[in-house]
């Protein structure tokens, strides 16, 4: 913290962010706004990435309450009149890398900066699962947040019960995101931190055939089925096609006894969003086993 500044934080770009007080009227990108309200953190204002529309994406809102959250809206119409509504002093963005702002126009990023504080919080696939937590929850402290009462309990808990799933039987689990009626996008769990919180806890979850495609594969619904899952994690974001409005006739699972876990590739990063999702993925293990 520097003379004259009140409220300081170093983001994950290496910037010391600074402000002559602490900020409160925060705008977010959706999955930092859920996350900061699950500490107690309530932004003014969220804004979504490309793949949103005009309405936010209930999917990746958790529980932030929407009536008293301005959504501004995502892709083009993210102009900086647009992000400034509001008269916001802070801005949350993520970052999937190289400290680029996710969701933004370049440009329209380095003329936000120019005007607002920018924190840039780095999600991406290098980082683990907990790390971005703790980042977040850091954030959340210096806005004067706290940890939810019970809630790092809760997802002790939820560990626990997913390793003992776990070891049930060994489930096989497919996350993916249905593309078309005719492709699926099949995750590589190890690019993805919460895919890999999951594996760490014992869960065996398939991997599509090596090939294009960093993050995921992109395969028939053949190929799909083709890994036999017990269980499949189902990408549940506005742009993802539902899962049972798939009528592929060689989607195999749709007319057995797989069980479905809506999923969110975007996950917040709170413990009691990350204890609901362990306890999701338990519960369908254990079914699982017991079929």
């Amino acid at each position: 913290m520097t003379e004259g500044s009140a409220w300081s934080f170093a983001d994950d770009r290496g910037r010391l962010v600074e402000a002559e007080r602490r900020p409160s009227r925060v705008l977010a990108y959706v999955q930092a706004g859920a996350t900061l309200w699950d500490h107690g953190v309530r932004p003014e204002g969220i804004f979504g990435s490309g793949h949103d529309g005009a309405e936010p994406d209930r999917a990746k809102t958790g529980t932030l309450p929407l009536d008293a959250v301005d959504y501004r809206g995502a892709g083009d119409d993210l102009g900086l009149d647009t992000l400034l509504r509001g008269g916001p002093d802070l801005v949350v963005a993520v970052s999937y890398g190289h400290g680029q702002l996710y969701g933004l126009d370049p440009d329209t990023a380095k003329h936000l900066e120019e005007r607002v504080p920018v924190v840039v919080i780095d999600v991406g696939q290098a980082r683990t699962l907990d790390r971005v937590a703790d980042r977040f929850a850091e954030l959340a402290g210096s806005l004067g947040g706290a940890p939810a009462p019970g809630a790092a309990d809760d997802l002790r808990a939820a560990r626990g019960r997913l390793r003992a799933a776990a070891r049930a039987g060994g489930p096989r689990v497919v996350a993916l995101s249905p593309a078309s009626q005719d492709q699926a996008y099949v995750a590589r769990p190890h690019m993805w931190p919460e895919l890999r919180v999951l594996a760490e806890l014992g869960v065996v979850l398939a991997s599509p055939p090596e090939g294009a495609g960093v993050n995921w594969a992109t395969v028939r619904w053949a190929d799909a089925a083709a890994l036999e899952p017990d269980v499949v994690l189902a990408d549940v974001r506005s742009h993802a096609i539902p899962l049972d409005e798939i009528a592929a006739p060689d989607w195999g699972p749709t007319g057995g006894r797989v069980r479905t876990v809506p999923w969110n590739p975007e996950p917040l990063c709170s413990p009691q969003a990350h204890a609901r999702f362990l306890g999701l993925v338990a519960q369908a293990l254990e079914g699982a086993a017991g079929d």
